[in-house]
């Protein structure tokens, strides 16, 4: 871990928007339980969606909710590496295959 100053464009609840060190554009800072929320959404959407759209949009959702259940493995790999839990609790048997 390390400290860095960054320049806070808004600091709306759940809609930080800042700008790291480095960086040419501000993002938008997602609160872990946040991004766990939009996970789980994502993943009810693709068993729901399984079958009724075609190829190409499933394998568009699947992607999409990857990419959200990534930064998620990240997020929980970086507060287990620091000794800290997330701010959620999963469910036994949630689904992450397509």
């Amino acid at each position: 871990m390390y400290e860095a100053q960054v320049e806070i464009y808004s600091d709306r609840t759940n809609a930080v928007v800042l700008r790291h060190p480095g960086r040419k554009r501000p993002g938008v800072l997602v609160q872990g339980d946040t991004l766990f929320n939009l996970f789980q959404h994502a993943d009810v959407v693709c068993e729901a969606a399984r079958g009724r759209l075609t190829e190409d949009a499933q394998r568009e959702l699947v992607e999409l909710r990857d990419a959200l259940l990534a930064y998620l493995d990240h997020y929980r790999t970086v507060l287990s590496e620091h000794g800290m839990e997330p701010p959620f609790h999963e469910i036994a048997g949630s689904r992450h295959e397509n």
